[in-house]
């Protein structure tokens, strides 16, 4: 499951995107709404942390699949955005894992 490069990022960019919106839209109305901060400070290093596993991912991606700097820079920025790394799963990752035969 995770013996590629390919699925490695895939999986890491689900993680990372998936505790990205934890943090947004559950997290932070608890700790702002409710004064919960606890859940806040759990998913937020828990993000962090996925957030530097995702830019390693994202290198090794980059240099086993020949990807362009363009590339690279557009799932450097799907990071940034809520639901980003899921449409770039979508939209550039999978076109990328089919011509290697991974999809």
């Amino acid at each position: 499951m995770l013996k590629t490069p390919y699925s490695r990022f895939k999986w890491v960019a689900f993680f990372e995107g998936s505790s990205f919106l934890v943090l947004l839209f559950i997290s932070m109305p608890l700790k702002y709404l409710a004064d919960m901060p606890m859940p806040n400070k759990v998913f937020g290093m828990l993000h962090g942390v996925l957030t530097v596993l995702y830019l390693f991912a994202l290198i090794e991606f980059k240099l086993n699949y020949k990807v362009s700097w363009k590339e690279f820079f557009i799932f450097l920025a799907a990071s940034l955005l809520p639901f980003g790394t899921f449409y770039a799963e979508k939209r550039w990752l999978r076109p990328i894992g089919a011509a290697h035969g991974e999809a």
